[in-house]
């Protein structure tokens, strides 16, 4: 299993372009000097954004045994001040100018726009032997509640993905995700294992300079979210001349059928594998994938496992369901799955609570073939009138006959946001499905996602003026 220990053998070879080429050598030199600052094995935060220093000095504390927490440089200060009090790092990896931390800690070390920030009050920490790296649970920045993943789950789970993407030296991905997101580190983690180059940027795909970056530096693949995708197909991506393209991976949520079947046939005229995928922070970051040549045949599929992973179903019982088309919440196990979650500074001590079996909290069925569907959250159920209710699948329901619409609810009561003045046209289509009491359609002027695209439920409105 290669991890960031075994990569020195790329030597020369360009490891990450961030305005200019920097090979794996002098990646190395920079990591291992941002380390060496920190000394023994301890927590650190690193105040992610895509450029080389953040990159480094992740790359550096995996490389010194030290356990980074992986926040968006954009986090705000009581975010950060909350998450400082509760688990009091030694230092702090961060924009030089970070307002908060310019001001109350000295600064140990500088590299390019970054310092290292030594916090006051210095503990001893009691970290578990495996820890290496923590992340923020999917949707919130600021969450004290962090994903515990060990080095096992990271460099095992960047196998996999290397595996059955193919991933080798010659490969060149950009960035479209953050770094502190599970999705868009596992594209860094596999691509470097690889002896890869990373394109690194901060600009974004509605912007002129993305693509001519991808044109000048020969991208051949890069990764996106439903709402990239979404933002892709208003860009009229299949007009765009991206001759060194070959590859583009989708995850982090389902992507809209209608969509994902644009993508199929703008990818297979372009000559461009498109692979969908189906993954959690809880398990690093990948546990299935649709391989390309069935994206027609298993539309609406998760697919199958990653290589060493296997899928499951379980009823209420918890008993294995082998019958196909039977819906059962959809359980994980692999190498990949996480140690737990840490909510204390003592936590960060605990033994591995999941050993290797993540319940995912997905309702799901599989078919003949062994291909798995997902068709809502256990979470995301509501009962309507003594009915069973899937929000997804309202979600999906609407999507499919036009309406742009994300929903949420309480037993008896669901909740349709749309961002248009199509309140009567959605109520219509509403009863159609079900009874139309209990349910209140709001206009909203924008659904709110977190960095990484994905909608932020909870801070949706409860109730407005406007009601069925």
């Amino acid at each position: 299993m290669k991890r960031f220990d075994a990569i020195e053998q790329y030597g020369e070879r360009t490891a990450i372009y961030a305005n200019r080429a920097y090979s794996y050598a002098e990646m190395m030199e920079a990591a291992d000097s941002i380390a060496d600052e920190v000394g023994d094995r301890t927590l650190v935060f690193c105040l992610c954004a895509n450029n080389k220093e953040s990159i480094f000095g992740y790359v550096g504390f995996l490389r010194g045994h030290i356990v980074p927490l992986l926040l968006d440089a954009a986090i705000q200060s009581e975010q950060l001040q909350n998450l400082m009090d509760r688990y009091r790092p030694t230092h702090i990896w961060a924009n030089r100018d970070h307002d908060l931390l310019a001001q109350e800690m000295d600064t140990v070390y500088a590299y390019g726009d970054y310092a290292l920030f030594e916090c006051p009050h210095v503990i001893e920490h009691k970290l578990h032997d495996e820890l290496g790296l923590l992340l923020t649970t999917s949707g919130s920045m600021g969450s004290p509640k962090l994903v515990r993943l060990s080095y096992d789950n990271v460099f095992r789970n960047a196998a996999s993905i290397v595996s059955y993407l193919d991933i080798n030296e010659d490969d060149r991905p950009i960035t479209t995700l953050p770094m502190n997101y599970s999705y868009g580190l596992s594209i860094l983690n596999s691509h470097l294992v690889s002896g890869a180059t990373v394109v690194v940027t901060d600009a974004s795909i509605m912007q002129k300079e993305f693509w001519q970056l991808c044109r000048d530096q020969h991208v051949t693949t890069f990764g996106g979210v439903p709402f990239v995708y979404e933002m892709l197909h208003r860009l009229k991506f299949e007009t765009m001349e991206l001759p060194s393209l070959t590859k583009l991976t989708q995850a982090g949520g389902k992507l809209n059928p209608s969509l994902a079947s644009a993508f199929t046939d703008i990818c297979e005229r372009k000559g461009i594998q498109f692979f969908m995928m189906y993954g959690q922070t809880e398990a690093t970051a990948r546990m299935s994938y649709l391989p390309p040549d069935r994206n027609r045949e298993k539309a609406g599929s998760i697919g199958i496992a990653i290589p060493g992973g296997e899928l499951t179903l379980r009823n209420e019982a918890g008993e294995v369901i082998t019958t196909p088309h039977v819906v059962g919440e959809l359980v994980y196990e692999g190498a990949n799955v996480s140690l737990g979650y840490a909510e204390t500074l003592s936590d960060l001590a605990t033994e591995d609570e999941n050993e290797g079996v993540l319940h995912t909290g997905d309702l799901a069925y599989m078919d003949e073939d062994g291909y798995f569907f997902i068709v809502g959250r256990i979470k995301r159920m509501i009962k309507m009138h003594g009915n069973r209710i899937s929000l997804d699948e309202v979600e999906d329901l609407l999507r499919a006959r036009g309406y742009e619409c994300v929903c949420t609810g309480t037993d008896d009561e669901l909740y349709v946001y749309t961002l248009h003045d199509d309140i009567a046209a959605v109520k219509r289509v509403i009863k159609r499905m079900m009874h139309p009491r209990g349910v209140t359609i709001l206009r909203i002027d924008a659904i709110p996602r977190n960095a990484s695209g994905k909608v932020l439920y909870s801070a949706l409105p409860k109730r407005e003026l406007i009601t069925t």
